[in-house]
Formats: C-alpha cells, sequence, structure tokens
C-alpha cells in the first residue's frame, strides 16, 4: 500500500527543516573556533547572530505574503536555493564586517521558510491532524539539533569550521530540486491522489490574492497576545540556537567534546516533547475546547521551561545545569506545534501573512535577547546573569500563551 500523497508532502517539509536547521545551528557550533579565528568577542559576536535576525525578521511578512499569493512551490524553492547560497559564503569570508553582510544575506533568503510550510498544512492536511502533523515538521528542528553539533566538531577538528559551511550549503540544492519537480500547491493539482484522501483532506485553506487589514490587526487583542507570547518565547529559544554552544565552553568550562554531547541533548527532549505536544493537542481538540488543547499545552511547556533556565543560573554543579538546560530546552518547544497550528486555527487563508507576523514578533525578540546577552556577558562577566532575563521571557510568554483564544478567528482579508 502506498504512503497516502499528505505524508509524502509532510517528509518533504521534514527534510526541508532538517536541512534548514543544519544550515543555521552550523554558526552555533563552530562559533568558539570562528570568534578565535577572525577575532571576535561577546559583544560583536552578539552582531553576527543579531543580522541574521535582522533580516530575517524584514522579510518574514513578505515572503509568507508571497506564497499566500503566488503559492509556496515556487517560493520555497527559491528559499531554499538563495540560503544554501550564503551557507557555502559564510565558510568563505575573512573579517567580523564580511561575516555581518553574509549572515545578514542568509537570513534574508531563509524568512519565509516557516510561514510558506504553515501554509502547505494548511492546503494539504486536514483539520483533524493538523497540530501533529506540524509536529512532525518540527521535530526536524530537534533532529538537526542533535546531529549537528556530531557532524559539525568532528568535521572542524580535521577539516577547520570553514568546510562543514561547503557541505550543508550543498544539501540545499538538492531538495529545492525534488521539490519543484513533484509538489504541488493544491490538491486538485495531484490528480494520483485518490478520491478518498481528496475527501479527508476535505476543504483545504486556500491562498488569498486580497491583503489582510493591518490596521485591524493591531487592535486585535487575540493578534497583540500572539505576538507578544512568541516574541518572548523567542528569547529563549533562540539562546539554544546561537549561545548555548559557546554558554557551555566558555561561561560553563566544557571541553568541545563535552560540548558536542550536552550541545545536542537539549534536542532529543525536544523531539519527544514536538512530537507528544501535536498528538495531545490534537487529541484534546476532540474532547475538550480547542482553547485547551492548544493553550494548555503551550503555556505548560513555556513555565517549566523559564523556571529549568532560572534554577540553571544558580547552580554550580555543570551537571545539573546541564540536566536543568536539557529539560527547559526540551519542554520549551510543547508549544510550537501548537502555536503554528493557532496561526491556520486564526488566520486560514492568511496563514502565511499571520505566521509571517508572528515569526517576525520572534525574531525581534532573538535579534535583541542575542545582542543583549553578548553585552551582559562584557558587563557582568558571567554568562549565568546573561541568561537570567531569558528564563524570566519564557515565563511571560507561557502566561500570554494561556490568554490567547484560539476560536476567535481574525479579521477577514480586505475588500479591494
Amino acid at each position: 500500500m502506498s504512503m497516502p500523497y499528505r505524508f509524502r508532502v509532510l517528509v518533504l517539509l521534514f527534510l526541508l527543516i532538517l536541512v534548514m536547521y543544519f544550515d543555521r545551528l552550523c554558526i552555533a557550533v563552530a562559533g568558539p573556533r570562528i570568534q578565535q579565528d577572525l577575532n571576535i568577542g561577546p559583544k560583536e559576536w552578539g552582531w553576527v547572530i543579531g543580522a541574521f535576525t535582522i533580516a530575517y525578521a524584514l522579510f518574514e511578512i513578505p515572503s509568507g505574503r508571497l506564497g499566500d499569493r503566488i503559492g509556496p512551490r515556487k517560493v520555497l524553492t527559491r528559499i531554499v536555493l538563495w540560503w544554501s547560497a550564503f551557507t557555502a559564503i559564510t565558510g568563505m569570508v575573512p573579517t567580523f564586517s564580511l561575516m555581518l553582510v553574509a549572515r545578514f544575506l542568509f537570513g534574508m533568503g531563509e524568512a519565509g521558510a516557516f510561514p510558506n510550510s504553515s501554509a502547505v498544512i494548511g492546503r494539504w492536511i486536514p483539520d483533524s491532524e493538523r497540530a501533529r502533523s506540524t509536529s512532525v515538521m518540527w521535530a526536524a528542528t530537534a533532529i538537526g539539533g542533535m546531529l549537528t553539533p556530531l557532524i559539525v566538531v568532528p568535521m572542524q577538528q580535521h577539516y577547520g569550521w570553514r568546510v562543514s559551511f561547503f557541505v550543508f550549503g550543498s544539501l540545499g540544492v538538492f531538495w529545492a530540486a525534488l521539490w519543484y519537480w513533484w509538489f504541488r500547491d493544491t490538491v486538485a493539482e495531484m490528480p494520483k491522489v485518490s478520491e478518498a484522501e481528496r475527501a479527508l483532506i476535505g476543504n483545504p485553506v486556500r491562498g488569498s490574492g486580497q491583503g489582510l487589514q493591518w490596521m485591524k490587526m493591531l487592535t486585535n487583542g487575540n493578534f497583540i497576545r500572539l505576538m507578544l507570547m512568541y516574541h518572548t518565547y523567542c528569547w529563549g529559544a533562540y539562546f539554544f540556537l546561537s549561545w548555548y554552544p559557546t554558554y557551555l565552553q566558555l561561561g560553563r568550562g566544557l571541553s568541545e567534546g563535552q560540548m558536542k554531547i550536552a550541545a545536542g541533548l537539549p534536542f532529543y527532549v525536544s523531539l519527544a516533547s514536538l512530537l507528544g505536544a501535536g498528538y495531545l493537542s490534537d487529541r484534546l481538540a476532540k474532547t475538550h475546547s480547542l482553547r485547551v488543547a492548544r493553550c494548555a499545552v503551550g503555556a505548560t511547556g513555556l513555565i517549566v521551561s523559564g523556571l529549568c533556565l532560572g534554577l540553571a543560573t544558580v547552580t554550580k554543579d555543570n551537571t545539573i545545569a546541564v540536566g536543568l538546560l536539557t529539560i527547559g530546552g526540551g519542554a520549551m518547544n510543547m508549544m510550537v506545534p501548537v502555536s503554528w497550528s493557532i496561526c491556520v486555527d486564526l488566520a486560514r487563508e492568511h496563514v502565511g501573512a499571520v505566521t509571517g507576523a508572528m515569526n517576525t514578533a520572534g525574531q525581534l525578540g532573538s535579534l535583541i535577547s542575542s545582542v543583549a546577552f553578548g553585552y551582559l556577558v562584557e558587563w557582568t562577566g558571567s554568562y549565568d546573569l546573561a541568561m537570567m532575563p531569558l528564563a524570566a521571557a519564557l515565563i511571560a510568554s507561557g502566561l500570554l500563551f494561556a490568554s490567547i483564544n484560539p476560536s476567535q478567528e481574525l479579521v477577514p482579508a480586505a475588500s479591494n
């Protein structure tokens, strides 16, 4: 019996995010070597990380909106080819200033990957499978986080840090070719989909040629809470994607070999929490309200994560600290499948634009926290003190998540 077409789509989305996280996390794992090689201090390294998030935030909404208009097939092909090129170029740069430029352009290219992936979920996945399907896509982030240190550290030990960027940059080219050749934006364009599967998918979310009334969005309490929730979440989440390997080596004194293992541990827990949260949310949606199904799961994970990060800052024992950060990094990601599912619940045909807006708010949090972390380390001389605001932001994010009402759809498209 052949695999249903919607599951094949999920496999391609899984591979997309896996390649993206290889490329995104490569610089975090190689960070200590790059800083030493290019003579970059903590403040400057914060701006290297921040350059990516600035561009990523600026182009999230336009790229998501473009996917709503012309379809994710073309937009995701462009996104992957662009970011793959600048992943490889990162491995060539010789100076701090050129590194800033390369990472800015990398962020510009990668913007829109998640919003367009969510648009694919909306078009190809029935409502009853939405959260668990989203969790499968996001499980690739955890697997990418688990594998990247194990691949990059030995590679840079033998060949230097630059080679890893060349290797990872090539992977996206193969994915883009397969995606453009096989995928279609709608079920109707895929004639081999069975009638039974078409009936199950039902009337999927379709893209809209109209724009959102953004001024009304900015007065919508549900929308504002969604933005603030994701903004504060990214204060903690981006730490694990940017500063965590450096924190383990320079802040906790772990060796490179110890870091290789410890840096991947939160992603092992994340894999279980991502898959479990998506399944639990879909189950709760059948027996309880949509608000319980989405918000109880997301808020719990965020508050537990914030408490774990806070406790890790006050313990002197490295084993306990790594254990707390492993649990915290994993629990945090319980919110991911349900938060992106909420965007489909709220936005429907405008899911690309709304997920782009949510992720823009998140990337502003990533930018502020990643740059501020570097300054706080220099000012206080302590990586633990610099992490305390991140713990507080995660707890605030959990409280905001609990206040969102996913059953209350946002304002529909503006009339032309």
